[in-house]
């Protein structure tokens, strides 16, 4: 079986599908950050709304975790490769981690709130290049849902941080 053979034939220019591949390729640490981080932050909390922010945190990293693979997936699907080394998603990654703070819950909460509301802004581009600019129409559909599943979330600890104590 020759290389050529194995790269997808469909309809998308081989630039833009490169283009697009290192589009996903950027947005795959971005999503593994904000994982890695709620597992932290469930491992991690403490006080009086420890039994609810646990299971959240629990809920959130569970969603999160078939996020990162649906997004890895995707790559994969348009002929890439992923990178699934934590030193090469921090070396890639437009996010960044609060690495070795352990902090209140609503300082948790707010960390997490921005982490998505940087995901959000950032597929709002891609969403955008995809349509516009390689004419991938199946890859703006999925990050569209990406982006719908993160205003969610964002929503969400929006909500615990205003109930909170």
């Amino acid at each position: 079986m020759t290389v050529e053979s194995i790269v997808p034939n469909i309809g998308i220019a081989v630039k833009s599908r490169e283009d697009i591949v290192q589009l996903l390729g950027a947005l795959l640490p971005d999503e593994y950050v904000p994982f890695t981080e709620t597992r932290e932050y469930h491992w991690n909390v403490t006080g009086p709304r420890f039994q609810k922010l646990h299971e959240f945190f629990k809920t959130l990293y569970t969603q999160l975790d078939l996020i990162v693979d649906d997004v890895a997936e995707r790559l994969t699907q348009l002929g890439g490769k992923t990178v699934s080394t934590l030193e090469k998603f921090g070396t890639l990654t437009r996010s960044r981690e609060n690495a070795g703070q352990y902090l209140d819950a609503n300082k948790k909460l707010s960390n997490l709130r921005n982490d998505h509301e940087a995901v959000i802004r950032g597929l709002r581009i891609d969403v955008d290049a995809c349509a516009d600019r390689y004419h991938d129409i199946g890859t703006n559909d999925f990050l569209v849902g990406l982006m719908e599943q993160h205003e969610k979330i964002a929503w969400m600890i929006r909500a615990h941080i205003e109930g909170g104590s």
